[in-house]
C-alpha cells in the first residue's frame, strides 16, 4: 500500500475516541517492527522520525526508502512523518523526499513566531499533499535539539488553540498537558481537564507527545477526549536496546544476523501491538 498522509487516520480516530500509535524509526528492522505489528492487528500506523534519526540513517531520503519498502509489503495505512523539526529548509527536504507529513515545533518561539513559521510550512506542505503537524505549549525534556526543564515546560492554553488553529491552518495539534519526553523520574501528573477544555474548542486531531511510561489509563482517557495521535519513542529504541543486550548474556549464545538482531526486532513489535491495543482501545 502506498505512503499516505495523515489527516483521514487521525480524523477517524478523533470521531471514533481511539488513538494511532506513532513510532520513531531509525531501520529497516525498526520500520518492519512497528508495520508487521499494525498489520497484525489490521490498524493504520505513523512511521516517525525526526533530525537525530535522519542523521543516523543517512538522510530523510534513506527514510522514505525503508518505508517506502517495508509499507509496499503491507496492506495497512501507513503515514510517513517528520517528527519535531525546528528548521523549514529541513522541512522541505523532507517534503521533497517523499514524507507525507511534517511537524513544524516552533513552540520555543513566541505565540506570534510560532504562528508565523507554521503558517510558512503549511504553505509549502499544501502543494505536496502533505499533514502539517504544529505544537503549541512545552513539555519538558528534549524537544527536537532543545532540552527543556521542568522549570520551563508550559501547558497549551485552550484560547490560544483556537487562534493558533485558527490562523495556522493546521491539521494536528500537538499539546501540552503534563506528559514529558524520555522515561518519567516522577509520576506524571496528566491535566484531562485541560485536554477536555481544548478538544472542546479545537475539532481538529490533537497529539500526545511523550507517551512513554504515561499511564495506561491516561492514555486511555486521553484519547476519548481528543487525543488522535500518540508518540512513542523512548520505549521503543529502549525494547530493542535492552534484548540486545539480554540476547548477548547467555553464554551459549553465538553471533549472527538472526541470533542477534530477530530477538530485538520481535521485542519492538511485542511493544508496538501493546501500546496499538491501548491506543486503540483493543481489549486483549
Amino acid at each position: 500500500m502506498s505512503l499516505e498522509s495523515m489527516n483521514g487516520i487521525l480524523e477517524s480516530a478523533r470521531k471514533g475516541k481511539y488513538a494511532i500509535g506513532a513510532f520513531e524509526f531509525w531501520s529497516l528492522d525498526s520500520a518492519q517492527a512497528v508495520v508487521e505489528a499494525a498489520t497484525a492487528l489490521n490498524l493504520p500506523v505513523i512511521l516517525q522520525a525526526g533530525f537525530i534519526e535522519a542523521e543516523f540513517a543517512g538522510g530523510v531520503k534513506n527514510l522514505y526508502k525503508i518505508a517506502k519498502m517495508v509499507t509496499d509489503d503491507f496492506p495497512i495505512p501507513v503515514a510517513l512523518h517528520l517528527d519535531h523539526a525546528e528548521d523549514y529548509s529541513f522541512i522541505l527536504s523532507a517534503l521533497d523526499a517523499g514524507f507525507t507529513s511534517v511537524m513544524i515545533d516552533a513552540s520555543a518561539l513566541s505565540f506570534e513566531e510560532n504562528v508565523k513559521i507554521t503558517a510558512k510550512v503549511v504553505e509549502a506542505a499544501r502543494p505536496f499533499g502533505a499533514s502539517v503537524e504544529a505544537e503549541l505549549g512545552k513539555l519538558a525534556g528534549n524537544e527536537g535539539n532543545i532540552n527543556v526543564s521542568e522549570e520551563d515546560a508550559a501547558q497549551t492554553d485552550p484560547d490560544e488553540a483556537v487562534e493558533f488553529v485558527n490562523s495556522t491552518g493546521i491539521d494536528a495539534l500537538a499539546v501540552a498537558i503534563g506528559t514529558g519526553h524520555g522515561f518519567y523520574k516522577f509520576p506524571p501528573k496528566i491535566n484531562i481537564a485541560r485536554l477536555k477544555k481544548i478538544a472542546t474548542k479545537v475539532n481538529i486531531p490533537l497529539v500526545l507527545h511523550g507517551g512513554s511510561g504515561t499511564p495506561d489509563d491516561k492514555i486511555a482517557e486521553a484519547a476519548e477526549n481528543g487525543i488522535a495521535k500518540v508518540n512513542i519513542c523512548t520505549e521503543f529504541v529502549a525494547a530493542f536496546g535492552r534484548k540486545y543486550i539480554e540476547t548477548q548474556d547467555h553464554a551459549e549464545f553465538k553471533y549472527s544476523v538472526p541470533s542477534l538482531f530477530s530477538p530485538s526486532k520481535e521485542a519492538g513489535k511485542t511493544l508496538a501491538i501493546s501500546k496499538m491495543k491501548l491506543f486503540g482501545r483493543i481489549q486483549a
